[in-house]
């Protein structure tokens, strides 16, 4: 039941990430041709449309980070024995989770700050675009830390090392040689 949940939150990230691709789209397109064909324009769609672009590269980034598909060097890790692997997993997963936790930090000490700014047209709180750390952060973080706590505790199973290691794919299709083999 618990993993049917998550499936359809990724779900519904992946449809909140067409979706603000999709506004994005409309916005520019339709300020585009009000410029050139009726010579006006609407303000906010250009800010808009920004703040979308930083909204669908943080949702991404954690979609990204579940389907193994983040950029990585998988070169040295494919020629290391088990052990290996899993030294450099929980190397790798340890450097993630410091990362996110600097990451949660920065946005933390930045709250304030933003929550007294003011987007220049719509009036919006800054903290509703840069506050997205929080959520790349925390959701990156978690499965980050489930992967390192399955790792330590020995019940991280063969197929999710080989796709670490670039070697396999998981069910959805998906890891850092999908595609390319």
């Amino acid at each position: 039941m618990g993993n049917a949940w998550v499936e359809r939150g990724f779900r519904l990230l992946e449809f909140a990430m067409v979706a603000l691709l999709g506004a994005m789209v409309a916005m520019v397109l339709g300020n585009v041709i009000l410029r050139y064909v009726f010579d006006s324009g609407i303000a906010i769609s250009e800010e808009m449309s920004r703040y979308f672009f930083v909204w669908l590269t943080f949702i991404g980034a954690v979609v990204v980070y579940r389907e193994h598909a983040h950029l990585g060097v998988d070169t040295l890790v494919r020629v290391l024995p088990n052990a290996g692997r899993r030294v450099c997993m929980a190397l790798s997963d340890s450097l993630a989770l410091a990362c996110c936790a600097v990451f949660f930090w920065g946005t933390w000490k930045q709250h304030a700050i933003n929550a007294s700014n003011y987007a220049p047209i719509s009036g919006l709180p800054m903290t509703l675009v840069y506050g997205i750390g929080y959520f790349t952060s925390i959701g990156i973080g978690i499965m980050v830390a489930i992967r390192l706590v399955r790792l330590l505790t020995g019940r991280l199973d063969a197929r999710e090392l080989q796709i670490f290691s670039g070697e396999a794919v998981d069910e959805r299709g998906a890891g850092t040689r999908a595609g390319i083999e």
